[in-house]
């Protein structure tokens, strides 16, 4: 049987997972302030977050700014003019090796002591030292001369012979590197084959683009030749784009190189490929492959500014990593949605840029299906939409956040008697006294009068024995959140401490409060009802104007509707600066005019009458705000709040608890 092994938990032990709900509470703030949750999941996948474990999972442009780097200390690194130093040197080599194979064949005729001999050795000897004295001073030039050179020396003929053998390979690497190890075989058996497969996969890529059915012609290719493609493509699309990735990146080595370095390469490919028909199959399969795939990089280039030289093969490996990079910076650089980067290769991600980056990468991928599976997003039309699970979470993450920075004693500083009269029960008792409701706990006063008599039957009261059940009375509260959404909001950084008090209140008197009832309100050079599905994609008006008028008159007709206490909460950070016309427009003007604040006290003053009170929290308590503020709660008898956005939560919701608490009758 598994044995487990349990200890004390002292905050140092990982292994959670970092789920749904971590997730949503590192988009709460984002959600809140831009109300875009497709925004908020970029933003989110933009600057990374810390997850349970306190591990840092890296944001997109962190790890954009490590491949860029990479991509640097790469081209930094290499140089492309190396190899052809290095076969020039090699070359050097070989000529002096044959030129001292022709001085010894020359000593031993003349060691020989045979005239005739000796005169012809001569002979021949110079015909060889003036071929090598007049080898072209290019690479493709020595190659081609030498290729077709009379050898005196058997060791500097194998020499040579091994050098183009390895030149080839390298050659047919740069061009197909990461296919199978066949293709660098330049043996005549493997170049035929090799031209036979080109030549198929031309005809796949032309009947294609003439609209034909390659299915076929698919499956009887890679049954010929699928052990050339270790990547075991699955079909066309897969194995031409494998193809086109191959050879744009050997374009890509052309255009990085100075044109005196691509000219030498181009030569030196044709000398060392002499079978015409197979760069005639390679010139054109480039051609297909560049209609096929367009955006395939083949006009890409890199400036490379290294010592550190480069062989053909080591090249095509070196431009095949820096093309998954660019296809990576790509693919991250316009990801719009964590579903986007579903398609990134985690292990090649991993070879190009660490453990760390990948599963960050890993991470930032799963972030939309695991708010999805969690029930808290949804995917409709194309964008993401938070789902009435994700509403409520966000409130209640809203919620949470702001409790958390009230003091614990704060909280506690309410004493409330609880012993009353209403019909709600708090399962407490207590003994009878003259003029309580004779609401009798049966169980509790058999109790006493066993206790006080024992046990036998039958059991007999008294008074004194009589307890009865605590209730206590509750009156429903109507609340109309009016929330400011003019301009000044978000320039005076009052916006996201205002929307989370929003969300918060809706969150606590939906759940603690289910009775009550809470309305929302947004103004700014006009008022609107807000639904609280809306709530979380709210954003400020681009428009001037504080229509608190207008504001206080939609609220007034939402309480009208309305039972119970009933109270305004408006959270502002400006004086009124705008109301409604008589035909409905609206009128602003800074600084606001006797008018305005005449037409917004006149309101004041409706609500008043239907026994509405307004509670005002200023978040920036200029003077002209204070003297409105200061009118309108003399005619409203409400209360009024001087507060910042640091603690304007704390403000209303010790406030509005207790306004609540307030309103509870003892009996």
């Amino acid at each position: 049987m598994a044995r487990f092994r349990y200890s004390k938990w002292d905050g140092t032990q990982v292994g959670f997972e970092f789920d749904a709900d971590d997730i949503f509470s590192e988009l709460t703030d984002e959600l809140l302030y831009h109300g875009d949750l497709n925004q908020a999941l970029q933003r989110l996948m933009q600057r990374g977050f810390q997850d349970r474990n306190g591990e840092r999972v890296a944001g997109m442009r962190e790890i954009l700014e490590r491949l860029r780097q990479r991509r640097r200390e790469m081209l930094d690194r290499h140089d492309l003019g190396g190899p052809y130093e290095d076969i020039a040197q090699r070359l050097r080599e070989i000529v002096d090796q044959e030129r001292a194979g022709i001085e010894n064949l020359v000593n031993e005729a003349q060691e020989s002591g045979d005239q005739r001999r000796a005169e012809i050795t001569n002979e021949v000897a110079a015909e060889r030292r003036m071929a090598l004295d007049l080898l072209p001073p290019d690479l493709a030039g020595q190659v081609q001369t030498l290729q077709e050179y009379e050898w005196t020396s058997s060791e500097a003929r194998e020499a040579f012979d091994e050098l183009m053998e390895q030149l080839r390979s390298q050659l047919m690497q740069s061009h197909f590197n990461q296919m199978s190890s066949s293709m660098s075989d330049v043996s005549p058996e493997s170049m035929q084959r090799m031209k036979d497969m080109f030549n198929d996969l031309n005809q796949m890529l032309e009947t294609r683009a003439a609209g034909g059915d390659t299915d076929r012609m698919f499956e009887e290719f890679m049954d010929r030749y699928g052990d050339m493609f270790p990547g075991n493509p699955e079909n066309l699309d897969e194995l031409l784009e494998l193809m086109a990735r191959q050879m744009a990146a050997m374009q890509q080595l052309l255009n990085s190189m100075s044109p005196e370095q691509r000219a030498q390469l181009q030569q030196l490919s044709e000398s060392l490929l002499e079978d015409m028909d197979l760069r005639w199959q390679v010139d054109r399969l480039g051609a297909n492959l560049r209609q096929a795939f367009p955006q395939a990089g083949w006009d890409r280039q890199y400036n490379f500014s290294g010592s550190d030289p480069l062989g053909f093969a080591e090249a095509a490996g070196v431009m095949n990593q820096l093309g998954d990079m660019d296809q990576l910076e790509q693919m991250m650089s316009t990801a719009s949605n964590p579903g986007a980067l579903a398609e990134v290769d985690i292990e090649r991600a991993a070879e190009l840029l660490g453990d760390d980056a990948a599963r960050s990468l890993e991470q930032l991928a799963k972030l939309a299906r695991q708010l999805a599976d969690a029930g808290l997003i949804d995917h409709k039309e194309g964008r993401l939409e938070l789902t009435p699970r994700g509403l409520r979470k966000i409130g209640q993450n809203a919620l949470s956040d702001l409790f958390s920075k009230l003091i614990k004693d704060r909280m506690g500083r309410h004493p409330v008697d609880r012993v009353g009269i209403g019909h709600e029960r708090t399962y407490e008792t207590k003994a009878y006294e003259w003029g309580d409701p004779f609401n009798l706990s049966i169980e509790r006063t058999v109790r006493n009068a066993v206790a006080r008599r024992g046990a036998g039957t039958p059991v007999r009261l008294s008074a004194d024995d009589f307890e009865i059940e605590r209730t206590e009375s509750l009156t429903s509260t109507s609340t109309v959140l009016a929330l400011d959404l003019s301009l000044s909001m978000p320039m005076r950084d009052n916006f996201l401490a205002a929307k989370k008090v929003a969300m918060a209140l809706h969150s606590l008197i939906t759940t603690q409060f289910p009775r009550d009832y809470l309305g929302l309100v947004g103004f700014g050079e006009l008022a609107r009802e807000l639904q609280a599905s809306q709530l979380p994609e709210v954003s400020w008006d681009y428009t001037y104007g504080t229509n608190m008028q207008h504001a206080l008159l939609l609220a007034r007709r939402m309480l009208a509707r309305q039972s119970g206490t009933k109270q305004v909460i408006m959270i502002t950070d400006g004086e009124p600066t705008a109301h409604i016309l008589p035909g409905g427009e609206p009128f602003f003007s800074y600084p606001p005019t006797h008018e305005t604040i005449r037409m917004t006290l006149a309101e004041v003053a409706r609500a008043t009458r239907d026994g509405i009170r307004i509670n005002t929290f200023m978040l920036d308590a200029t003077g002209y705000l204070r003297t409105f503020v200061e009118k309108m709660t003399q005619l409203n008898r409400g209360r009024a709040f001087f507060t910042t956005p640091e603690t304007l939560g704390d403000y209303v919701l010790v406030d509005f608890l207790d306004q609540k608490r307030a309103r509870r009758r003892p009996a």
